[in-house]
């Protein structure tokens, strides 16, 4: 008897030591994750307090640009009188007046210029110009496939089938926006005869080979995660299987989808090099999708290297940058409160 209780003694301080030494893990395992999601919140934060604070100024600055006078600051010679002709003069330049909300809305991006414009609605249009169409092609090509990779692929194929769609979710998007610029354009002027080589549809193209893997991904999860009760239910009241799949699994799993799609609407609205390759870079303020198009992202790409520091122009491109912060966060924003306030409640269990 002394003996088992010896034992059971034993067995119960080997026990707590063993709770201690997992809680003790636990512990640093949740403070760990705590600290990290701390600091990425944090440096989100800071990064929209730079890219806000940097485009303030635009509607007060007033940009005094240096001028020089070379009538009084002639070439040095040596020995010769200088000829009138070498004597260089140019016009006094008048400073640049301040940003003001009209020339934001103008329908002209003219940036270098004596009267510089700085209008959005071109590089407004464009970039949403390219994100429809991709979408347009992305959307029901990534949810058509998740769901036949969902419902209708053999075990075999979709091992094989998944791991393939996603890998060109890796590809970076400067080799997308080469292979549109060398490949894809060529091919579509010589198919559909377009004026012009590059413009807003290709772009739209392009970019819906990188958005394809992002609705795919998302949405097979999500159809994934529709429960087996509801196609079992449906394949025993008489349904095929494909109106099982387009009627029962594909409207219980529209939250996860229509989630992919948002998110591949904001990859889309962001991407830079794709369109800065594809599209033409003319900021023509026009809906036709055939014509080139400058997009807000591939601006800030093409032009943030060139522009002086705190000038005018400098001001207007972090304030595209605040546009397209704002709108990824209003898509995510709305979102979210649709999905869980209208397509959860009408779909539960999805």
């Amino acid at each position: 008897m002394e003996t088992k209780n010896h034992n059971q003694k034993n067995n119960k301080s080997k026990d707590l030591a063993l709770q201690k030494k997992f809680r003790a893990g636990e512990f640093i395992a949740e403070k760990t994750i705590a600290i990290i999601s701390f600091v990425s919140f944090a440096v989100i934060i800071l990064i929209f307090i730079f890219v806000f604070k940097e485009a303030l100024p635009i509607f007060s600055q007033n940009v005094q640009i240096k001028t020089y006078n070379w009538e009084s600051e002639q070439q040095e010679t040596y020995g010769e009188p200088p000829k009138q002709s070498d004597i260089q003069t140019i016009e006094r330049i008048e400073p640049e007046p301040p940003l003001t909300v009209d020339n934001l809305l103008g329908t002209t991006w003219q940036p270098v210029s004596s009267k510089p414009k700085y209008g959005l609605l071109p590089l407004l249009v464009g970039s949403l110009k390219v994100s429809l169409i991709a979408i347009l092609f992305a959307a029901p090509i990534g949810v058509l496939a998740a769901l036949f990779t969902s419902a209708f692929a053999p075990k075999w194929l979709k091992e094989i089938l998944k791991p393939s769609v996603e890998l060109l979710a890796g590809f970076p998007s400067v080799v997308v926006g080469f292979f549109a610029l060398v490949v894809l354009a060529s091919w579509i002027q010589g198919t559909f005869g377009f004026n012009y080589r590059l413009n807003a549809f290709v772009g739209g193209i392009a970019l819906a080979l990188t958005v394809i893997p992002l609705i795919y991904t998302i949405s097979e999860d999500a159809l994934a995660t529709v429960p087996k009760s509801y196609t079992e239910a449906s394949l025993a009241l008489g349904a095929t299987k494909w109106q099982t799949a387009l009627f029962v699994t594909l409207p219980a799993a529209t939250p996860g989808v229509f989630a992919a799609i948002l998110l591949g609407v904001g990859r889309a609205f962001g991407e830079t090099m794709i369109v800065l390759m594809a599209t033409g870079n003319a900021a023509l303020f026009s809906i036709n999708p055939f014509e080139p198009v400058r997009t807000m992202s591939a601006t800030i790409g093409a032009e943030m290297a060139e522009v002086v520091f705190g000038e005018t122009h400098y001001n207007v491109l972090f304030l595209i940058g605040s546009i397209l912060f704002l709108f990824t966060f209003i898509l995510n924003v709305f979102a979210q409160l649709y999905i869980r306030q209208k397509l959860m409640k009408k779909f539960g269990g999805g």
